[in-house]
């Protein structure tokens, strides 16, 4: 039976099979105007802003507030993934420090296949060769390098805040603090380097766990591509120091251990503010657990990059966050677990709209990017009027035609944001569930049994797609190994992955290389659960029925598009970005 739903779900699929040279040229070129359109839509307001920061002494090139806008031209990506447009922030956060930091130079960009750079000294032609490789094998298509010739006070005073919180002093600065554990300037280098090791590496969290317990270890992990990775082993009087250290930057009182508290300050990597978010809490018996969150708006996806794979999704998307009368209204749902990307798909959303036509008004808990052109609202849970319901409802009385709710965690908030889309919003939020069908049980699992039928009715009217995500972590395309599917699968797991035994496809390289840090695995991939209702209100009845009796039904409704896991799992491990062992992992779960 299953199997007869799964074909029926693929026959009402709109499959045009894989997507010619010419349509990926035109998606390609779509992509570039739709980016250039939402730059000229930002232009005069950052324009205006830029003359008026510079009369106080605020220096901001026309660039930047567009990057911080989120209007950020693509670069030209092919669906194998070689890029050959870079910032010079995209080529550091990529490259591996230690292939260019050595040589003093300035990562200027790259564009057409020429690196643009800026060398303290000239470079010999085993160094540019090498630059050239390593550029190539993560994923940059490079033809030749060019130098350009700066001032040299200007180019070592740009080398300086540029490459100054580089990630490999992180090891020798704690040595020389460690010897001297007194010495207050070198414990803030080492909180420096330490928050530069981490972004070079990609973490998106720094774990600090500090117990007084002379036979407890001090750690300090990162969490890498979703993994806790243990890094730099500290004695409790040390620990105990840089905790104070960062609990005071981050404006929290230092000598509360035993309440949970939360606090946030700013940090300069590579030329560019990083917030960081921090979490403290009690640990064991006199201890303190740390829990800092690295929020990089450089490294938030934008949408085209996220959808890139998922194109008809992204598409439907996309009409429904531009919609040409205000008033079309409707439920945007993002469901998953915690640490599946919800978040960075909301974010992603956002950037899409058209924020200088449209106003966008957010209700999260806690903020963590800071968003040009939106209102945005802080939940403050136990105070009157704080809660996500109290402020949906004044929401709409702000005019909005974008809510954005950071997250659904219970009845109240469920209903409120049920009426809000009724009454003509566009209400976008997050909610965690396991399935895309399951995100329905869990929304009528959270409404008032009293008006459960009529809350049901309202969802089956107003919620326009579902999107739950997954985070698959990627093979590194330096160092993978290239095979034939038949040699790695069984006859039983090329039959459940329905992938032909000739198929090319990539494993995992267990040794890894200095791009992936030896691990084999580099970055992590979207990975949808998807449904798309795209019939009216007045034809959707059979699907309020279904959430009412079984809500399996709902994918054999007319107008309901389905997107397995399954589907997107094979077509990761097709194009070599996910190793086909893994996949079955995946499935299983």
């Amino acid at each position: 039976m299953a199997s007869q739903d799964s074909q029926d779900t693929e026959k009402r699929r709109k499959d045009s099979g894989p997507p010619s040279g010419v349509e990926r040229r035109h998606s390609a070129s779509e992509r570039v105007r739709r980016a250039h359109e939402g730059r000229e839509r930002y232009l005069d307001m950052v324009q205006r802003e830029r003359s008026m920061m510079l009369d106080q002494g605020i220096s901001r090139s026309t660039e930047q507030l567009l990057d911080m806008a989120g209007a950020v031209l693509p670069s030209d990506i092919e669906d194998e993934g070689i890029k050959d447009r870079a910032t010079g922030d995209q080529l550091r956060a990529i490259l591996p420090v230690q292939a260019w930091l050595p040589l003093s130079i300035h990562l200027i960009g790259l564009s057409d296949g020429v690196l643009r750079i800026a060398p303290l000294q000239e470079l010999n032609e085993r160094q540019i060769e090498t630059l050239i490789s390593t550029a190539s094998r993560s994923g940059f298509h490079v033809e030749r390098v060019e130098s350009e010739i700066w001032d040299r006070k200007e180019l070592i005073d740009t080398l300086r805040s540029v490459h100054d919180l580089s990630a490999d002093r992180c090891e020798k600065t704690l040595a020389l603090w460690l010897n001297d554990s007194d010495n207050g300037l070198l414990l803030n280098q080492f909180q420096r380097d330490m928050l530069a090791e981490a972004l070079q590496m990609r973490a998106s969290d720094i774990h600090l766990v500090q117990d007084n317990n002379p036979e407890a270890p001090n750690w300090i992990q990162y969490r890498i591509d979703g993994d806790m990775i243990p890094m730099h082993l500290l004695p409790p009087d040390a620990m105990a120091r840089l905790t104070t250290l960062l609990k005071r930057d981050a404006g929290l009182n230092f000598g509360d251990r035993t309440t949970p508290k939360d606090g946030r300050f700013g940090f300069t990597w590579q030329g560019r503010a990083i917030d960081v978010r921090v979490a403290a809490g009690p640990q064991a018996q006199d201890g303190e657990k740390l829990t800092l969150r690295l929020l990089d708006r450089a490294a938030l996806k934008g949408f085209d990059e996220l959808f890139r794979r998922h194109k008809d999704v992204g598409e439907y998307l996309a009409k429904l966050l531009s919609p040409e009368i205000k008033g079309g209204g409707g439920l945007i749902l993002l469901s998953g677990p915690t640490g599946s990307g919800k978040t960075t798909t909301l974010y992603a959303c956002i950037q899409e709209i058209d924020r200088r036509r449209r106003h966008v008004l957010t209700i999260e808990d806690p903020i963590e990017y800071e968003l040009r052109y939106a209102t945005q609202w802080q939940v403050r849970p136990g105070m009157p009027g704080g809660e996500f319901a109290d402020l949906i409802r004044a929401s709409m009385r702000h005019d909005p035609d974008y809510i954005i709710i950071g997250e659904m965690r219970d009845g109240d908030t469920v209903e409120t944001a049920l009426k809000a889309a009724e009454s003509g919003h566009t209400v976008i939020s997050t909610i965690h569930a396991d399935t895309a069908l399951q995100t329905f049980e869990r929304l009528r699992s959270l409404m008032p049994h009293t008006r459960e039928r009529s809350s049901t009715y309202t969802l089956a009217q107003q919620v326009r797609c579902i999107l739950n995500q997954r985070l698959v972590r990627t093979l590194c395309q330096g160092c993978s190994h290239k095979d034939m599917a038949g040699k790695i699968l069984s006859p039983d797991e090329l039959a459940h992955l329905k992938i032909e035994p000739e198929a090319k496809i990539r494993r995992h390289n267990t040794s890894g290389c200095d791009l992936c840090n030896r691990t084999g695995i580099s970055g992590r991939t979207l990975l949808l659960d998807a449904l798309l209702i795209t019939v009216g209100p007045a034809q959707r009845n059979e699907i309020y029925e279904a959430l009412l009796h079984n809500v399996n039904h709902v994918i054999k409704e007319d107008g309901v598009i389905v997107h397995t896991r399954r589907e997107g799992l094979v077509d990761l491990v097709l194009s070599g970005l996910v190793d086909p062992k893994a996949a079955l992992s995946y499935l299983e779960e």
